[in-house]
């Protein structure tokens, strides 16, 4: 479940398992624990055309060929690495679908803002103009 609105049918999502480096000891060289889970943006049946095409406008860098896919391999347990696959999939197409930022209006700097500006400035120069020699007569 992505969304209260959207939630991704178990139909739509592929998983892929095989041997993960890392913790496991000698139960890392015999068990499929790493988990590679892949969802199709592009064929999706639960996504209307404005929610695919902003996806496919996001995360344009981690799709090929339309498809998202999401690894983990962080926990011992295959289950964990599911939940943890599971759980990333859903953070991404959540960041992906989530409206970006009000654009910026722009604004003049105040008059107060510009006069505490000037002033430093004026104040700068003069501690260099003291920091020189006196003229030679």
């Amino acid at each position: 479940m992505v969304s209260p609105a959207l939630t991704i049918p178990a139909a739509e999502l592929d998983w892929r398992f095989s041997r993960s480096s890392g913790p496991g000891g000698q139960h890392v060289n015999t068990s499929d624990s790493r988990v590679a889970l892949s969802w199709n943006v592009a064929g999706s049946a639960v996504l209307s055309e404005q929610q695919r095409l902003l996806l496919q406008q996001q995360l344009k860098r981690r799709l090929v060929a339309g498809v998202l896919t999401v690894t983990a391999s962080e926990q011992r347990s295959q289950l964990r690495n599911r939940e943890t696959a599971l759980a990333k999939l859903a953070s991404l197409v959540a960041d992906g679908l989530a409206p970006g930022p009000a654009p910026r209006r722009t604004t003049k700097p105040t008059r107060g803002s510009n006069y505490r500006r000037l002033d430093a400035k004026k104040q700068r120069g003069a501690t260099k103009r003291q920091r020189q020699r006196p003229p030679a007569d």
